[in-house]
């Protein structure tokens, strides 16, 4: 039995990306949560994240040249990274906070809203149009959501308002990213993205962490273990190297497949590490319903790509391909069963359709070019 080495490679990479991300939450909650390694400073942990982060991608890109940096001016830079910057950072901050008034569970249910805050921000930005099927979509995620925290048996009010916060910084920072590095025709991989992105994020992170943190440090007892801090660190950059090889290897579909199975296992496994956090019908009701609303989001974004894919390619294009695909249902197609030539191009499993049959067949396989939804997935995540 032959093995399609690609595709266990695909299914490989969303294996290690699905471990990571759910690892890098649980580890997150872990050290952050009181009644466990008890480092309740968020701002700390994120600068940590932001600092390792930046170290990395700067031996990289400058001693190792893994990566070329792009061709950076001040006016990009204060126009386009910094605002970036204050909104990632924002957003992790606001995460991470998160983590210490609600469950891992009810987290994974709040971020439903993603698409939500992402529509609502390109809407705000002009960056989308507001639909009213998609609107629909978004009014059937609230609703699910709502349930869901209504069905929440520890529900916290702050910690609630931290991470629905979180979500709709993260959301307008994929908006502006998208926005003004197309408009400066810029394009960023994970390497100097977080060369850049992180430390001007850990600059930001400073000025609170100085304010809110740095006093409560220098009068409590600080458990900070050296290993524990790294390879949380390391897990968080992990992640987002892994994040890039799905999607390079996969497109943006797959990957929102695989995030929503994440979602499912997450849930699960952090009622078994985290006992205290409990799941009730409710939540499983409303996040059920949540997700159908994403299901669909999803799936009208990708027929808008699609069809402007379409619409942007020139009529001689269109003829062409509409000759080739004639061409191969020309070659298919046997009109005269008396014909051997015809018989073994056809059943024999060497000519076109066996082709088009493997294709179907293997829709994992890699693709040569990210798609416009993919493009806004290369995100980093180091919560």
């Amino acid at each position: 039995m032959m093995i399609n080495k690609p595709l266990v490679l695909t299914y490989l990479y969303l294996l290690i990306y699905i471990v990571l991300s759910s690892g890098v939450i649980l580890y997150n909650k872990w050290v952050l949560s009181p009644k466990y390694f008890n480092f309740p400073f968020p701002i700390t942990l994120t600068m940590i994240h932001m600092g390792f982060s930046g170290a990395v991608a700067f031996f990289l890109v400058r001693v190792l040249k893994v990566a070329s940096p792009v061709k950076m001016t001040i006016e990009i830079y204060s126009t386009c990274v910094i605002p970036i910057s204050a909104f990632f950072a924002s957003s992790l901050w606001f995460g991470n906070t998160a983590y210490l008034h609600i469950s891992v569970a009810f987290i994974q249910m709040l971020k439903a809203l993603m698409p939500v805050a992402t529509f609502l921000m390109a809407v705000i930005c002009g960056t989308d149009k507001l639909r009213c099927d998609v609107f629909l979509n978004m009014l059937l995620v609230s609703v699910g959501v709502v349930i869901s925290s209504y069905g929440e048996i520890h529900f916290n009010v702050i910690g609630t308002v931290y991470q629905v916060t979180g979500i709709f910084a993260e959301a307008l920072r994929l908006v502006l990213t998208q926005v003004l590095l197309q408009k400066k025709g810029l394009t960023l991989n994970p390497i100097t993205s977080l060369y850049y992105i992180a430390p001007c994020s850990f600059v930001f992170l400073f000025v609170p962490w100085y304010f809110l943190e740095k006093p409560q440090m220098e009068i409590s007892q600080i458990q900070f273990n050296f290993w524990i801090f790294f390879s949380n660190a390391l897990c968080a950059l992990a992640l987002n190297f892994s994040i890039f090889l799905v999607i390079g290897r996969t497109g943006a579909v797959t990957i929102r497949v695989a995030g929503v199975l994440k979602d499912w296992i997450l849930i699960a496994l952090s009622t078994v590490i985290f006992p205290e956090s409990t799941i009730t019908g409710l939540n499983i009701i409303g996040y059920a319903i949540a997700l159908c609303g994403v299901v669909m989001y999803n799936y009208l974004k990708v027929k808008d790509v699609r069809a402007a894919q379409l619409s942007s390619e020139s009529l001689p294009e269109r003829i062409v391909k509409d000759w080739k695909l004639e061409k191969k249902s020309s070659d298919i197609f046997v009109p005269d069963s008396s014909n051997d030539n015809n018989i073994r191009g056809s059943g024999g499993g060497n000519g076109p359709g066996a082709d088009l049959n493997a294709a179907e067949a293997t829709p994992l396989l890699a693709s040569a070019r990210l798609s416009h939804i993919g493009r806004s997935q290369l995100t980093i995540h180091t919560a």
